[in-house]
């Protein structure tokens, strides 16, 4: 008679649970996926507003938006000199700031060694914009002429003060590496919009104020502990956008969609044998990239644009892997209902000679963003695309090193800062919270990181609260464990 070790049994008992655990979403997912790609479901797409149902309930209430395109502006802008205009700097330019504005709060190691602490008014005048008179600077006269369809936070806030986990923190509702985007969260949560392109596609440009900025680390478009195929997918600029999908020299079409099902038939075998769902997941990727060999060419061929919207994004345009050129492709993806789409533009680390990397900065992003938002508005695609234009932190309005010396610059400053959001599901034309008489501290409605997530999350018909996902014992959520609240004063 046959001995069964109880070892062996154990493990061979685990993996058939685990094969049937997964058997059920993957069987439900491979229906819907089905039924979304035959003409029956793009019909009942079409009948739900877009928005492709699934096994988690979502949306939980009719959405605003069905899009996202955040435009990041990697390392920190200075409100002080770009949005937050206080009169009362002009005053007290030179002198130290007051004790009772200043606190006890923590500084960077870049200047908390500093003897003096001597206030900066913003370097550059601005002017009021709009039927609301919003102040904006005129580093960004471009920006000025959309201010209409802003919606100007003042107040975020955010503990972190150094820009790892800064951008970490606004990218992922964590300061730790290793939780879900943004991004992947929509991916899981909503679900694609589009089979021949993947639902969240990331984007990176290098400005001409600080270069080379801080890095961006693919981590951030990421899916952490989420299934890996809600993972952003990063578009590089000039020929191959998308590494490794041409096919080998020699090889056809016929040939690739062959192999492509003897290897998906493989996987199957072994995802029945061990139940791992990353098996999938790889079926999944290889079909993906097999129809972005014909919807990535076509997406980055702009010879369709006219010269008209061509000219409007700015000179730049025409050079691949700028942030000009990554607007326009955001355009072109959004349009071809790419769920989540992220732009990262590096070089707002202005700890030195702001006077000279500010206004190249602004240069950078000023034209092509207000393009963007106009091509939007006129496509008819800003009714269900909600823009993000945001930041890791703001700048202290004391300056980093001596006032007046051209390497002068302004240091990180969590306290207080600002974005700006557009589109769907929030006011146009509105400014929200504000900070006091010295951009150093908020003075009324304050906006967590976790604010703005649950914020974005209600546009698009999810509860916050309610949106979690199993990991290390705890229903994680993108908002985390911490109070979260939608910001209902800037919601339409």
């Amino acid at each position: 008679m046959n001995v069964i070790d109880p070892s062996e049994e154990f493990v061979r008992h685990i993996t058939r649970r685990t094969f049937l655990g997964g058997a059920a979403g993957t069987v439900g997912t491979a229906a819907l996926s089905s039924l979304l790609a035959s003409h029956a479901g793009s019909t009942f797409a079409a009948a739900t507003g877009g928005i492709a149902t699934n096994s988690l309930g979502l949306p939980h209430f009719a959405p605003k938006a069905k899009r996202v395109l955040c435009l990041f502006q990697s390392e920190g802008f200075s409100h002080v000199d770009l949005f937050d205009h206080k009169p009362n700097l002009t005053k007290f330019h030179g002198k130290e700031i007051p004790p009772s504005v200043k606190g006890e709060q923590r500084l960077t190691g870049m200047t908390s060694g500093q003897s003096a602490f001597p206030v900066v008014a913003p370097l550059w005048p601005g002017r009021k914009c709009g039927q609301q008179g919003t102040w904006m600077s005129d580093l960004l006269p471009h920006m000025q002429t959309i201010a209409d369809e802003m919606c100007i936070i003042k107040s975020m806030h955010t503990e972190a003060i150094n820009h790892d986990p800064a951008i970490t923190y606004i990218n992922t509702g964590n300061q730790q590496p290793g939780y879900a985007s943004m991004g992947a969260w929509m991916s899981y949560g909503l679900g694609s919009l589009n089979k021949n392109l993947p639902t969240f596609i990331a984007m990176v440009s290098q400005g001409s104020g600080k270069n080379p900025g801080q890095p961006i680390f693919s981590r951030l478009w990421g899916s952490g502990f989420l299934p890996s195929s809600h993972q952003g997918v990063g578009l590089r600029p000039g020929a191959n956008p998308v590494l490794y999908l041409k096919d080998p020299p020699g090889t056809t079409r016929d040939q690739r969609r062959a192999m492509l099902d003897d290897l998906a038939h493989l996987n199957h075998l072994r995802a029945r044998e061990l139940g791992d769902p990353e098996t999938l997941t790889r079926i999944n990727a290889y079909e993906m990239a097999f129809r972005m060999q014909t919807s990535v060419p076509e997406l980055t061929d702009t010879s369709d644009e006219s010269p008209e919207t061509l000219a409007s994004y700015g000179p730049e345009v025409a050079k691949a892997g700028s942030y000009a050129a990554n607007c326009l492709l955001a355009r072109r993806l959004l349009e071809r209902d790419v769920r989540f789409v992220q732009l990262f533009h590096r070089g707002w680390d202005q700890h030195i000679a702001i006077q000279k990397q500010l206004p190249n900065q602004c240069k950078d992003v000023d034209q092509p963003t207000a393009a963007l938002i106009k091509d939007l508005r006129q496509r008819g695609l800003l009714d269900d695309t909600l823009v993000i234009f945001a930041t890791e932190f703001g700048r202290t309005v004391f300056s980093q090193g001596s006032l007046g010396d051209p390497g002068m610059g302004r240091d990180h400053h969590g306290r207080c800062f600002t974005v700006w959001l557009a589109g769907a599901g929030v006011k146009p034309g509105m400014e929200y919270g504000s900070t006091d008489d010295f951009c150093y501290n908020i003075a009324e409605n304050p906006v967590h990181l976790r604010d703005l997530h649950a914020t974005i999350l209600h546009c698009l018909g999810i509860d916050h609260s309610r949106f979690t996902y199993k990991f290390r014992g705890l229903d994680t959520k993108l908002t985390g464990v911490e109070e979260a609240h939608v910001v209902k004063g800037i919601l339409a």
